[in-house]
């Protein structure tokens, strides 16, 4: 048997090879839409993807440890775009009460209307390039299927609280009221990926 599947070599079109892929190729294109987007309202995808987590979150805010978590940025780099924020009056630092070594970034008014600003092109091109393709019923099996895949590749994405975009996912519950799950999608990094494992 194994001399058989010598014989036969490698599976070239194996369905995990085509699934990430396609996943990869997704990722890129899209990315490719949304980061001029960005530029055109000042901001990075790095700096978006921090600024809608904290306007997802309890009372605008998280410790600076559970944002670089969430946003699979390392210690250093998450420091350097919430200083980058803070020079612009989008984000501030405030002390955690009950543990000195820690600290909370916490988005000002001038943040959150940043995020409004660039919300709704955002949310048009998305809709324009990715979940406008999809039909009522691919885009709900979809975002399913991407939490389940993140539970493997990103357990700690909810660090210090509900994700962000998982909060549409509680509304979908029998029940339960609000909008739909239409809506943004974590943010890519910059240009270089290696920014976000500084």
């Amino acid at each position: 048997m194994t001399y058989l599947l010598a014989m036969a070599g490698p599976d070239f079109d194996a369905p995990q090879l085509t699934a990430m892929g396609l996943l990869i190729e997704v990722y890129e294109g899209v990315t490719a839409r949304l980061t001029p987007v960005h530029a055109r309202h000042g901001i990075s995808g790095n700096d978006f993807d921090t600024l809608i987590r904290l306007a997802r979150s309890p009372l605008g805010r998280l410790r600076m440890t559970d944002l670089a978590v969430q946003t699979s940025m390392s210690t250093s780099g998450i420091t350097r775009v919430v200083d980058r924020l803070h020079r612009h009056g989008l984000v501030r630092r405030e002390p955690c009460p009950d543990d000195r070594r820690s600290s909370f970034a916490v988005l000002t008014e001038d943040g959150r209307d940043r995020v409004r600003e660039v919300l709704t092109p955002l949310v048009e091109e998305i809709e324009a390039c990715f979940t406008g393709v999809l039909d009522s019923a691919q885009l709900p099996a979809l975002l399913d299927a991407l939490r389940a895949v993140r539970e493997t590749v990103r357990p700690g994405a909810s660090a210090g609280a509900l994700s962000p975009f998982d909060h549409a996912a509680q509304r979908e519950r029998p029940g339960s009221a609000g909008r739909s799950d239409r809506r943004v999608p974590p943010t890519p990094p910059d240009d270089d990926p290696r920014n976000r494992h500084e």
